[in-house]
C-alpha cells in the first residue's frame, strides 16, 4: 500500500510538472479532454481515423493510456501516415483499442499485472523503483480525470 501512495504522489507531481495543459474535466470525457489539451492532437486524429470518436465518447468508463505528439514522432518516419489511411483502419484500431482497458484504474490501484485491453490482448504492467511502464512504455502523467474515465500519459505509443 505504501508503494502505491508513493506512486500516487510521485504521479501526481508529474501531472504538474509534466502535462500543465492536460486537464481534468468530470464534464468533458476522454476524447474531449485529450483533444483539448493541445499535445494529443495525433492520437485524436488517429481516434478520428479509425472510427472510434463515439466510442471513446461513450459512458464507459474507459482507462486510456495516451501517447504524446511527440510519442508519436518516434515511431519509423511515414508511420502515422500509412496508420491514418482508409486501408489501414482496421490495423490502426487494433493498434489504439491496445491503449484502452476497459474501467477505470487510477495510479493508486496500478500493480504489476498484465491486464487484458479493449482490443482483446493482454498489455504488460510493470511498477518497479518508483515508475510505471505500460508496453514498455513510460506512464509519465496520470489520473486525469474525464465524465467517462481516466486518462494516463505515456511517452511511446505501444504495439500489440
Amino acid at each position: 500500500m505504501k508503494t502505491s501512495l508513493k506512486l500516487a504522489a510521485a504521479f501526481s507531481s508529474a501531472i504538474l510538472f509534466i502535462a500543465p495543459s492536460l486537464q481534468a474535466s468530470e464534464n468533458k470525457n476522454v476524447v474531449e479532454v485529450a483533444a483539448g489539451a493541445g499535445q494529443f492532437k495525433t492520437l485524436v486524429a488517429a481516434v478520428q481515423a479509425a472510427g472510434l470518436v463515439d466510442t471513446l465518447s461513450g459512458p464507459g468508463p474507459f482507462t486510456i493510456f495516451a501517447p504524446t505528439d511527440a510519442a508519436f514522432a518516434k515511431l519509423p518516419a511515414g508511420t502515422v501516415e500509412s496508420l491514418l489511411k482508409p486501408e489501414n483502419k482496421e490495423k490502426l484500431v487494433g493498434i489504439l483499442t491496445y491503449h484502452v482497458l476497459p474501467g477505470k484504474v487510477l495510479a493508486g490501484d496500478v500493480t504489476t499485472s498484465s491486464p487484458k485491453t479493449v482490443n482483446g490482448k493482454t498489455v504488460e504492467v510493470v511498477v518497479a523503483n518508483g515508475k510505471v511502464t505500460v508496453g514498455g512504455a513510460n506512464v509519465v502523467a496520470t489520473d486525469v480525470a474525464a465524465s467517462n474515465g481516466v486518462i494516463h500519459v505515456v511517452d511511446a505509443v505501444i504495439l500489440p
